[in-house]
């Protein structure tokens, strides 16, 4: 995935900007102060870099920045995963920020977080910033980078480690509240055996409750029978029910139904209607049968709903919760008994310590394997950016107890010259010596992880002639692997390059300044080497020195550094 478009508005100094990028080796001159390292700070916020109001153009309303990348099908599972439309071959990020420092991004049109778009970004972009050599004194960057050199994925290293801690710490806890957890085990006993006695079910409390009303009405019931089926039936006195009167109505239209067609149809309904009577009268006399009263099983009804009663006020529940409240202590008495388990406990905790061992010792091999190759790797680079017979190593301390990250502390350390013994980086003096450095290990480490784009940020700061052009380069054999964007105040590395941006402050209306990027070829890219060469006076020396550097042919890379790199991939 490499940068093809970058689009700026109202940012810091840029009014309005659409750059195109292309693929090689492509750097960015320009005065100081014109603002070349603006677009490097562009590229982070629409990588997820921290916002601020700060960024946005002065009496603006807010600031956006645009970037497309090419996107191959590897980064399709991650937009999917995260909610976002792959599009054929684009990825798009953009990124706004208000007037009150307010930011909004989006993935592919999608809104998205700025936590996406730094996950995102990480795999697309590489930054090597001027004061790079300052994440070299930082134990977890190290470690990062002799670990990506070794190839060791740290993940199941670091899940290991929290397994054994908390296994750990679920001993000690365990250990130290013995005694509360017998008293609280005892209680929870307690509380279970006297809830277990009732035994109740779920759903019981409901039926209990029916079953209750309807005992408690048991005569009401049965009478309210007795009368509906008289109702129906001839009474024992003759008085008749109302299925003689339906006999009558029948035998009445019986009667008339040869005269009027019409009555067949109501004789028909009148015949269903009896059917139909009949079976209630049946289904009425059933019921009689067979419901009793029975003063015991009423009784036995009343004290268990008594029970239910008695105990949920003890326990200040509902009844219909006893059920859930007696599934809940048994589980609590579950958990509270397998704390007590110290033999389990301490058998968990060495599976868990052994697991990390395990992993924590090919952890350790892979960077002993790897700390050699490396040292040796950028040792070489070194000579060749004017820092010869120094060297490079690196150092794994063994840690007195295990750790989070591993068995060992990584260090790097520098000798910068020949016959000096080496030391922690942060002990050189010489500014020039740490971005030197800090190149040196960018280059030797830069074909190890995902990004397509490689951008350095003035990293060649400190270093000239003979040292400047093998920067140079150094950075356009990079670009043939990969994009590489470079800031810089050289004219030897400027001629290396396969395109060239230049950047210009200009004034623009009402006293504002604004910033320019325009790409030059032929004169201009002349031009501007020569400026670069020379400062504001540009001569015919200088112009033809230009000349010569932008004529050179564009040399192989001096065979150290070709193996530094070589070695960094082996």
């Amino acid at each position: 995935m490499s940068l093809r478009h970058l689009s700026l508005r109202d940012f810091v100094i840029v009014a309005q900007l659409e750059l195109a990028f292309e693929a090689g080796f492509t750097v960015l001159t320009g005065e100081t102060g014109a603002g070349k390292s603006i677009l490097i700070d562009a590229l982070q916020l629409a990588l997820g870099g921290r916002g601020d109001a700060l960024w946005v153009r002065e009496g603006q309303s807010r600031c956006e920045i645009a970037a497309e990348f090419d996107a191959p099908a590897a980064v399709i599972p991650w937009l999917e995963a995260n909610g976002f439309s792959p599009e054929a071959g684009v990825l798009l990020l953009r990124r706004t920020i208000d007037a009150a420092g307010r930011s909004r991004a989006w993935i592919n049109g999608s809104s998205a977080t700025v936590a996406q778009l730094r996950e995102l970004g990480d795999g697309l972009v590489d930054i090597h910033g001027q004061h790079a050599w300052q994440s070299l004194t930082r134990p977890a960057a190290v470690r990062a980078l002799l670990d990506a050199y070794a190839g060791v994925d740290a993940a199941p290293l670091l899940t290991a480690w929290q397994h054994w801690q908390h296994a750990q710490a679920t001993l000690n806890a365990a250990r130290a509240a013995q005694d509360s957890l017998a008293q609280e085990r005892e209680r929870l006993l307690w509380q279970i055996t006297e809830l277990d006695k009732l035994a109740p079910q779920d759903g019981e409390w409901d039926t209990l409750n029916q079953q209750h009303t309807r005992l408690s009405h048991a005569q009401a019931l049965i009478e309210a029978a007795q009368g509906a089926a008289r109702a129906l039936e001839d009474s024992e006195d003759g008085s008749p029910g109302a299925l003689s009167a339906l006999a009558r109505a029948q035998d009445t239209l019986q009667a008339q139904s040869a005269i009027e067609p019409e009555f067949a149809a109501l004789l028909e309904s009148l015949q269903g209607s009896d059917a139909l009577l009949r079976d209630v009268v049946r289904s009425l006399h059933a019921y009689q049968r067979h419901t009793d009263i029975d003063p015991q099983q009423f009784a036995a009804l009343d004290a268990r709903i008594g029970q239910w009663h008695t105990l949920a006020r003890r326990h200040r529940r509902l009844p219909a919760e006893l059920p859930a409240l007696l599934a809940g202590w048994r589980t609590e008495l579950q958990r509270l008994e397998g704390a007590a388990d110290l033999a389990q406990l301490q058998r968990t905790l060495d599976q868990t310590r052994a697991r990390y061992q395990h992993i924590a010792a090919e952890v350790s091999r892979q960077r002993a394997d790897a700390a050699p190759r490396l040292s040796d790797a950028v040792t070489t680079a070194m000579q060749a950016l004017g820092m010869a017979g120094g060297v490079f190593a690196v150092q794994l301390e063994h840690l007195p107890e295990p750790a989070a990250h591993g068995l060992e502390n990584t260090h790097f350390l520098v000798a910068a010259h020949a016959g000096s013994t080496p030391r922690a980086i942060d002990r050189i003096a010489s500014g020039g010596e740490l971005s030197r450095l800090a190149l040196a290990i960018a280059v030797t480490t830069s074909t190890l992880g995902p990004a397509a784009t490689l951008v350095f940020d003035e990293v060649d700061a400190g270093v000239g002639g003979a040292v400047a052009s093998t920067v140079g380069r150094l950075l356009q054999r990079l670009g043939q692997d990969r994009q590489v964007l470079c800031v810089t105040h050289l004219p030897q590395v400027a001629a290396c390059a396969d395109h060239h941006l230049h950047v210009a402050k200009q004034a623009a209306s009402a006293g504002t300044i604004q910033s320019t990027v325009t790409a030059i070829h032929g004169d201009g890219r002349i031009e501007e080497v020569a400026r670069m060469l020379g400062g504001e006076r540009i001569s015919a020396t200088t112009l033809q020195h230009a000349r010569e550097l932008l004529a050179a042919p564009a040399a192989a890379v001096a065979p150290p550094l070709k193996h530094a790199a070589r070695r960094a991939t082996q």
